[in-house]
């Protein structure tokens, strides 16, 4: 056996049977499998099949980047300057703001991504192997060298496999960058030949796209192939969001906008102030460091974090960051029915054959009289032979839901259900197929060899030339009966069922079986139909009219009947009594103008019999027209659309591997209803990261208007606030409330708005003039009225010396200390403001955000040790306050706040009286 690093090398001479038994006997394994005991140990000797995590030695490397980030970068250069005219304290200040930033920005990102990465956890990959003589699916980390698997289509392939038996076709992209899937079979042996080119191994990390095949692991984790590469690589850095660049952007601008300022205060303070150019320089390293908004990137990333771990509690595994963002801009939901919006639990409710209808609900098994021979004990064959899914005494049935309803189906008519006695029949197998939306086994039945077929009626009665007559005998098919198998499907669909039709050959005696799809089915006999129920999930009902109501158009891409679609569609609300629905086959004759005109014209659109490729067209046209498309899909050929789409969604119970692995997000219910949820969530956490935004920035004018007042003062008026009073305010009062906005409930009018467009920026023009003209200068005006009115009680007049040893020193660390606690009591204020963009802060609740509660309980406490510990009041120049001057402070945070709520208040009542709908809650129904 190789090692990790050495090409797999086969022994020379001897064939595929005879090289597959010589790796068996080097692992110490067998066709039949390890033991449970057997397996324990040798999970116990190879370790975990998992990929470990090198994130321990980069931390040095993430740490360094937050003292390099370019805000950072300004910091440094104000506390270069403050050092060099050697103002030594305000620049241990600066620096001190860096270290705390850099080591909050860290650990959030840290947290961040592993909130991401803990995902994983709540949908491990399965993997299915042969464990003391049966096959059971298993964590497929606890898969072992000489484990036996089974690989089918879409699975992901979960360590390096040398296949036994079988053959499938394995897309390698992930190892070789190649697009096309290529063929592996047990039958193909190549010697001397590069591990990743040897037809009888796939490896780790690939996915199954069509076949079944039987395999015995060899290398797993570490050892693998991928773990070999994974130990080489290093990991790449993801792209920076929109959001995070939008942000970026602007914390640039305000960095710069600082940089302006700090610059034009230094002429104005000298010659103005008539300070001297060294202080006059200390001031504008201030100011620069006061208003850099240092916490807004890592308190956005942490709020997104939070955001993925709440979806993540409703069943919305969201595998990026940034995905949160797109989510609640989504404007078009495309979605299958099937398991999405119904319970994919179905079970059968008849078969129908030319003789008659048999009705199978609560029908107990075995209890049909169906005579050998006649249509009905036919049918029942067919569903059990032509099936994959398995019972098992004492547990829920295993497989595809279609099938295990076609099984009870058989188990009804009195057909045998047995998974082993049905495999040692098997000869061959076609496996479904999505575009033909058939699938064939040839089994041995009577001693001769039978096609068994099902799938969608309208495909496979084209390929029946006869049927089975009540007294089962072979008849030519007629038109008058395919006119009335038809209607009988109709029948069926317009009630909301899934139909089926079922078909067989018998094959003349000494016949090969046909190994060309094509041959093994045509010239069928048409046995009958199944009919089966899946209802309607519910809650999806509900959560189809908030989608109207929020503006979100919903299509439904359906493989089922157009009649059972449209009638699915119509009972939980999606379209009307009249939809345009187009099938796969008439999808197919259109151009890609066709489409787009199609998808833009008709408000009511259902696709039915539709291939993975119409997801792909349908997913194109929307985005072209600048729609925020998401799409769900299951599939191994839903992934090129899930890829495509602004928002892929796999379904996390019915979904393969494959889909899962292209998707971004993964719903661990199957349920539409936690998609909405999800889109819901995305609004609220977009419009949280804005609130939060208007908060930092609502500090700039009362940080400024100091500095500004001083600078105008012309020397007659004392600085109102210390630079560092100004750098304490910015480290200890504004990151723990910004976080706690993260929390904020849904704003009411949240999904009663229109879809955000994709075009549209976090930062808007109206959310600056609210913080900067606004809030702040409100806030500003509060603190500067509080400092003046300490300083004139104390006998101060404008040019009066208020230095170390002039009779108002101590009135001034006073007054100076109340613009201090003025700018806390107004970012109180506005905190609670800021809760709200559009409605009153009463519709949310004043005490639903525990976490801000926390956090403004927290800011006081630190407010009073700055203020009220001998050397915090050496440190910042502050003084103690006596209960009077606290009590002035107390209507601050409500005159800030009830300001806002007057302004939102007669946004609104101006609104009303245009007759509009109010800002922020505007109706748009989708019909």
């Amino acid at each position: 056996m190789r090692s990790r690093h050495q090409a797999w090398v086969q022994p020379s001479g001897v064939n595929p049977e005879e090289a597959a038994e010589l790796l068996l006997r080097d692992l110490r394994s067998s066709r039949r499998g390890l033991s449970s005991a057997e397996a324990r140990r040798r999970l116990v000797q190879y370790g975990r099949n998992e990929l470990r995590r090198r994130g321990t030695r980069r931390w040095p490397g993430e740490l360094g980047r937050q003292f390099t980030h370019p805000l950072a970068l300004l910091l440094w250069v104000a506390a270069a300057l403050l050092l060099i005219v050697g103002s030594l304290v305000v620049a241990a200040a600066v620096m001190l703001i860096i270290v705390l930033n850099a080591a909050f920005a860290f650990v959030q990102e840290i947290q961040a991504e592993r909130a991401v990465e803990a995902l994983a956890q709540y949908i491990p990959q399965r993997a299915k192997a042969v464990r003391d003589g049966s096959a059971q699916e298993i964590d497929a980390a606890e898969l072992v060298p000489g484990d036996i698997v089974v690989l089918e289509e879409g699975d992901r392939v979960a360590a390096d496999v040398r296949l036994l038996a079988g053959a499938i076709e394995v897309d390698m992209s992930a190892l070789t960058g190649e697009s096309v899937p290529t063929l592996r079979s047990a039958s193909i042996l190549d010697v001397d030949v590069p591990v990743l080119r040897a037809h009888e191994l796939v490896f780790s990390g690939t996915n199954c796209t069509g076949g079944e095949a039987h395999g015995v692991v060899f290398a797993t984790g570490m050892t693998t192939e991928l773990g070999r590469i994974a130990a080489l690589s290093e990991r790449v850095k993801p792209a920076p969001s929109p959001l995070e660049r939008q942000v970026r952007r602007v914390a640039w601008f305000i960095a710069g906008v600082s940089l302006v300022l700090a610059l034009a205060f230094i002429p104005a303070a000298v010659f103005g102030a008539h300070l001297s150019p060294v202080d006059s320089l200390v001031f504008a390293a201030g100011l620069l460091a006061g208003m850099v908004p240092e916490g807004l990137l890592p308190v956005i990333t942490l709020a997104l974090a939070v955001a993925v771990k709440a979806l993540a509690a409703r069943g919305a595994l969201v595998k990026r960051l940034s995905a949160v963002e797109t989510l609640g801009s989504t404007d078009v939901i495309c979605t299958d029915k099937t398991g999405t919006l119904t319970e994919n639990r179905m079970r059968p409710l008849a078969v129908w054959t030319l003789a008659g209808r048999c009705d199978l609900q609560g029908v107990p098994p075995g209890s049909v009289n169906a005579p050998p021979g006649s249509p009905l004990s036919s049918a029942g064959h067919i569903a059990a032979a032509c099936n994959n899914a398995h019972f098992q005494s004492g547990k829920e049935p295993s497989g595809d839901p279609t099938e295990v309803a076609v099984l009870l189906a058989a188990q009804a008519l009195g057909a045998d259900p047995d998974a082993a006695r049905r495999e040692a029949a098997r000869r061959w197998q076609f496996h479904f197929n999505p575009e033909l939306k058939l699938m064939s086994t040839i089994d041995q039945r009577d001693g001769r060899l039978v096609v068994h077929t099902k799938g969608a009626p309208e495909t496979l009665l084209p390929r029946c030339a006869t049927f089975l007559d009540p007294h089962g005998r072979v008849t030519p098919l007629q038109d008058r009966d395919h006119d009335v198998i038809t209607a009988q499907v109709s029948a069926f669909a317009s009630g909301g069922l899934r139909v089926l039709a079922l078909a067989e050959r018998v094959l003349p005696a000494d016949a090969p079986p046909p190994h060309r799809r094509d041959d093994a089915e045509s010239n069928l006999c048409f046995v009958g139909l199944v009919a089966m129920l899946d209802p309607p999930r519910p809650e999806v009902a509900d959560a189809v009219s908030r989608c109207r109501t929020a503006g979100i158009r919903i299509i439904v891409i359906t493989g089922d009947h157009p009649l059972t679609a449209t009638a699915i569609a119509q009972r939980i609300g999606i379209v009307g009594d009249h939809p345009r629905v187009i099938t796969g086959e008439e999808l197919d004759q259109l151009t890609e103008q066709q489409i787009s005109d199609l998808v833009r014209d008709e408000p009511e659109i259902l696709f039915a019999r539709a291939s993975p490729e119409a997801k792909l067209h349908v997913a194109d046209a929307l985005r072209d027209q600048g729609h925020v498309v998401a799409m769900t899909g299951d599939g191994v050929n839903d992934a090129p659309a899930l890829h495509r789409a602004d928002i892929g969604v796999a379904m996390g119970r019915s979904g393969t591997d494959v889909a899962r692995e292209a998707a971004t997000m993964v719903l661990t219910d199957d349920n539409f209803a936690s998609l909405v949820a999800a889109v819901e969530a995305g609004r609220r956490i977009y419009d949280n990261v804005r609130k939060f935004i208007v908060y930092i920035f609502a500090h700039a004018t009362p940080e400024v208007a100091p500095f500004l007042v001083f600078a105008l003062g012309g020397g007659l008026v004392p600085l109102p606030l210390t630079i560092l009073q100004i750098l304490a305010f910015d480290v200890g009062s504004e990151t723990m409330p910004a976080l706690a906005l993260s929390r904020e409930p849904a704003e009411p009018g949240l999904m009663t708005r229109p879809p955000r467009p994709r075009t549209e920026g976090v930062i808007r023009r109206s959310m600056l003039l609210r913080s900067w003209l606004f809030l702040g200068v409100i806030v500003g005006a509060l603190q500067l009225a509080g400092f003046f009115y300490v300083l004139v009680r104390a006998g101060w007049h404008p040019g009066a010396p208020t230095g170390v040893g002039d009779p108002l020193h101590h009135a001034y660390q006073q007054a100076t200390t109340m613009t201090f606690l003025g700018m806390i009591a107004g970012q109180i204020g506005t905190a609670f403001a800021v809760r709200t963009e559009h409605a009153s802060l009463r519709s949310v609740g004043v005490f639903s955000n525990r976490y801000l509660l926390a956090g403004i309980a927290g800011e006081l406490a630190l407010a009073a040790l700055l203020v009220y510990l001998p050397p915090f009041q050496a440190l910042l120049g502050t003084a103690a306050l006596p209960v009077s001057d606290l009590l002035l402070l107390l209507p601050y945070p409500f005159i800030v706040w009830g300001a806002d709520e007057s302004r939102r208040y007669l946004i609104r009542r101006r609104a009303r009286r245009r007759g509009a709908p109010e800002v922020g809650t505007t109706r748009r129904r989708v019909t």
